[in-house]
């Protein structure tokens, strides 16, 4: 927690909704940063695997999905040391305010690449926009919580409204954004993301002055200064040294010393990131000083990182594989209108929005009849219905493949009906397994496992980048196949986790009512 999260007058109070006014500087802050973010993601697949006289470059679909799933994952990855450094040096405001710019320029890099005819710029953007994102992200969802210094219910439904502004902006990025790069041009949809994060800058920088007080204007410091000079410098100096590798790897890869294949870098990646996490629980129960009661449940935590490494793996596959469905498989004609595929995209921040508070109200009714399932039975009926939305599309998939001598286009309700489920399973999961990190985790541990929160996720993505691009028109058969395994593994995966709920839930203490009450937040911080 920050300094000024201390600090008696911390936010002026009372204008958002009968919320601190600086919740609304958060709130369009993270909307236009989302508008962004998912306004440009589903465009990059589709841009990099599109005929070059459509303006795009013709790249193979599997290596063009394998950049969107590695250019994901170090996005949450990014979010680690951009905590580290808000709060050992920047300071939550700054961070946010330097992230901002960092993803403005990378947008707009983008954006340029289409006039110089380079791909350099392209991929130095993509750069730009993960360090921006691992400045922003994790530190504009911490100055939330200093907004509530007392905690408890108005604290999670002043999530619940920010969260709501996460997928407000979600919905209406891809929308725009989508339209413009189909239907006009590539880079006018990549263009149209940047200047939303520049609106969101703009309006941070010039509200939070006005409405946050003195929230995130400091960093955490040390009452020691000659310690706190060092854990500064420290942190300038492995910065220091963490970008100028990254340069010349970048300098190494764009000059063609060093060959790069997307498919082998993000199958390596892969292994590394699942390695951190095994290495990472094996050190904290040989070396952390856990006693027994901590252990049982770390152990449980671990468990909870391998079936949301799961259940993100296929959840991440909507920006690949579902993307690329929806432009070649997908009946988007509506009289003389041509829907365009990234529009699909927006679906599931429309189901979030309307089926949140459903879920919501069904947790309250359930805890009024004293009915409180654990976590992970959540999150075995999370899998269970994105495990239905995939065998939506088992069947979708067949009917596309029809007899292997055409390809037969499928009803948009398709997609629809699968968005729906796989929704059904997120709010089973995420929000859940949030609450799960912080309330299962040793007090001293609770920032390290928001962190494998995050590498969890960043495994999904890679994955789900991995073998999106097997949804090909001239390798029809794999379809089916992709949609089968990813089928077979969630559904396996929640029978298992139903089967371990029982010997689970006995290792999990009981949690408090605002611990439970943190579940029916609309959407996980890791969005």
């Amino acid at each position: 927690m920050s300094a000024a999260a201390n600090a008696d007058n911390s936010a002026p109070q009372g204008g958002f909704f009968g919320h601190p006014k600086g919740l609304s500087t958060l709130f369009f802050t993270e909307m236009w940063e989302r508008f962004s973010f998912y306004g440009l993601r589903p465009l990059l697949v589709l841009f990099m695997a599109a005929a070059v006289m459509q303006g795009g470059w013709g790249w193979d679909r599997g290596e063009a999905s394998a950049i969107v799933g590695i250019y994901a994952a170090f996005v949450y990855l990014a979010s680690l040391p951009g905590g580290w450094i808000a709060d050992k040096l920047l300071g939550l405001r700054k961070a946010v305010l330097y992230g901002g710019a960092l993803i403005s320029l990378g947008h707009l890099t983008i954006g340029a690449s289409a006039f110089i005819h380079s791909k350099t710029p392209f991929f130095l953007g993509l750069v730009f926009i993960v360090l921006g994102t691992g400045l922003l992200k994790p530190n504009i969802s911490a100055m939330v919580g200093d907004l509530y210094p007392e905690g408890g219910a108005r604290k999670d439904a002043g999530f619940s409204i920010f969260y709501m502004g996460i997928n407000l902006g979600a919905f209406i990025g891809q929308l725009i954004t989508g339209f413009l790069g189909e239907r006009i041009g590539w880079h006018w949809g990549f263009t149209a993301a940047g200047l939303a994060m520049i609106l969101g800058l703009i309006q941070f920088w010039i509200q939070s002055g006005k409405t946050l007080g003195d929230i995130g204007s400091e960093p955490t410091r040390h009452p020691d200064p000659a310690i706190q000079a060092k854990q500064e410098s420290q942190v300038k100096i492995f910065t220091t040294i963490g970008l100028a590798i990254l340069a010349v790897v970048f300098i190494l890869v764009a000059t063609g010393i060093i060959p790069f294949s997307a498919s082998v870098f993000g199958t390596y990646l892969a292994y590394v990131l699942v390695s951190i996490g095994f290495i990472y629980f094996a050190y904290l129960f040989i070396f952390g000083g856990l006693n027994g009661d901590e252990k049982k449940r770390v152990l449980v935590i671990a468990v909870l990182f391998v079936f949301a490494a799961i259940f993100w793996s296929a959840f991440e596959q909507t920006p690949t594989a579902l993307n690329l469905f929806a432009q070649d498989f997908t009946e988007r004609q509506m009289g003389s209108f041509l829907i365009p595929a990234t529009w699909f995209q927006s679906v599931n921040s429309a189901w979030i929005i309307l089926l949140a508070p459903v879920i919501a109200a069904m947790w309250t009714a359930l805890g009024s009849r004293n009915i409180n399932l654990s976590s992970p039975v959540k999150f075995a009926v999370g899998l269970g219905l994105t495990t239905i939305a995939f065998v939506v599309m088992i069947f979708a998939s067949y009917v596309v493949v029809g007899d292997g001598t055409s390809i037969t286009k499928v009803s948009p309700l398709w997609l629809v009906t699968f968005y729906l489920f796989l929704t059904l399973g997120e709010l089973f999961v995420s929000p859940v397994g949030l609450s799960s990190m912080t309330t299962l985790s040793p007090k001293r541990y609770v920032g390290q496992m928001m962190g494998v929160w995050f590498l969890a996720s960043s495994v999904g993505n890679l994955i789900g980048g991995l073998v999106g691009g097997e949804v090909d028109p001239n390798n029809l058969p794999a379809m089916p196949r992709l949609f089968t395994t990813t089928t077979l593994f969630l559904g396996g995966s929640a029978l298992v986790l139903l089967i371990l709920s029982v010997p689970i839930a006995k290792m999990m203490r009981a949690r408090s009512p605002e611990e439970s009450d943190a579940e029916t937040a609309v959407k996980s911080e890791i969005e």
